[in-house]
């Protein structure tokens, strides 16, 4: 399971120095996508294909379901993590999830996001004074 939050630098050449704890998880081949909320998502090559699967059973004849596999399919790219576990990040979703040299790398079970700094703080920040009442949403619905 992918879970922590670390701050990492992004170097000149666009590159990312992965925690050493993902890079386990995740092995070599991945897929980097538009994440919701201006993150950029980064999948195993097992779970993107997943996520595939179930968006591919949406039907093409809504308007919602081509839009938002435009989105995700439209904005994903399949990539590498190099020998010493930087992962490069494509200009388009640098620009998408307004990445500067310092950003936030966190777990989500299922996936990793990259965060530019301050919009994680702010995000960290709302989430924290709603965690009592986003658990209760979900209680009611099973979740917890």
């Amino acid at each position: 399971m992918l879970i922590g939050e670390y701050t990492h630098t992004v170097d000149d050449k666009n590159r990312l120095s992965l925690p050493a704890k993902f890079r386990a998880e995740m092995g070599k081949k991945i897929v980097l996508t538009r994440g919701l909320d201006r993150c950029v998502a980064i999948f195993t090559k097992k779970e993107w294909e997943k996520i595939a699967a179930k968006l591919s059973e949406s039907s093409m004849l809504q308007a919602d379901s081509r839009s938002f596999n435009r989105f995700m399919f439209g904005g994903a790219v399949e990539t590498e993590v190099d020998s010493i576990g930087r992962v490069l990040i494509p200009d388009f979703l640098k620009e998408w999830g307004s990445l500067g040299t310092k950003v936030v790398v966190i777990g989500v079970q299922n996936r990793v996001e990259i965060w530019n700094e301050r919009a994680w703080e702010a995000n960290k920040e709302t989430i924290e004074k709603q965690a009592d009442t986003l658990a209760e949403k979900l209680g009611q619905v099973g979740v917890l």
